[in-house]
């Protein structure tokens, strides 16, 4: 693909993610998000042939960036709890920088669209909870939690707590952010280090 076609693309997805920030839900249609882009429609399908390729895109661009850092931090933090903190102050954070995001990050912007689209969602939910379950085990083993944990039980609930965060930003028109409450509940999310 030509580092023109990728510009246009890019320019596409950027036009369709700053739709997104707006927080009285506009209607996403392709003849907006080429307005948007600055382009024609006919133009805009040949770079994305429908609208749900569009939110493929910005989903496969929401699993690098946060895949890419949680592997930095899975790789350069070697205590089990500080890699729990810090995967759950990325969440928030990723959010409250990306609202759009945010909006696909909870299935909002993408309800009335495809269902595989709802589908890789439910797997990206999947994979970032498995992830904190690692980063759980890993804290189990190095004896810096208490060994009874439920670990999936436990992985399950800072999962909800970050959607739920993510939900409530979103619903509040992007007024509540997503870190605002992180560090005094932190303390009750995370596994009581041993003594």
């Amino acid at each position: 693909m030509s580092v023109k076609s990728d510009e246009r693309k890019h320019q596409i997805l950027q036009a369709l993610a700053s739709m997104l920030e707006n927080p009285r839900r506009i209607k996403i249609t392709t003849a907006a998000v080429a307005a948007k882009a600055q382009i024609s429609e006919s133009a805009l399908y040949r770079y994305f042939p429908n609208k749900s390729l569009m939110f493929e895109a910005l989903i496969e661009f929401i699993e690098q960036t946060l895949f890419v850092l949680i592997n930095k931090i899975m790789e350069d933090q070697d205590n089990g709890i500080k890699k729990i903190e810090n995967i759950l102050s990325l969440l928030l954070g990723f959010a409250q920088k990306n609202p759009g995001m945010t909006r696909i990050l909870i299935s909002d912007a993408i309800v009335n669209e495809n269902e595989c689209l709802q589908l890789r969602i439910n797997q990206l939910h999947d994979r970032l909870e498995a992830t904190l379950k690692q980063a759980m085990r890993f804290a189990v083993s190095e004896s810096k939690i208490n060994t009874e944990l439920d670990v999936a039980s436990h992985a399950s609930l800072l999962m909800c707590y970050v959607i739920g965060s993510w939900h409530l930003f979103v619903k509040s028109e992007f007024r509540r952010a997503p870190i605002d409450n992180w560090h005094q509940q932190r303390d009750t999310l995370l596994p009581q280090a041993m003594c």
